[in-house]
């Protein structure tokens, strides 16, 4: 099945998107901040630039997120 129809399996996408730009930018800045406009507009990249900076200001959700969907997997 796609990740796209099992719900734990998007949710999953999306946290490893959010964690893996975070750390991206943490680790080479300038391949993220060069992309900073949105998603509709001509440069795409900027969902990356976004989900880093969803990382950086809710760190503590997001990790608490990710702590909830591996026991969730661990555990089912």
């Amino acid at each position: 099945m796609s990740a796209i129809f099992n719900f734990q399996s998007l949710i999953l996408v999306i946290l490893l998107l959010i964690c893996t730009c975070t750390y991206v930018r943490a680790q080479a800045p300038s391949l993220v901040d060069r992309n900073k406009t949105g998603v509709m507009s001509n440069r795409p990249l900027g969902l990356f630039w976004k989900a880093a900076r969803i990382g950086e200001r809710l760190s503590p959700y997001v990790s608490l997120a990710c702590f909830l969907m591996a026991a969730s997997i661990l555990f089912s």
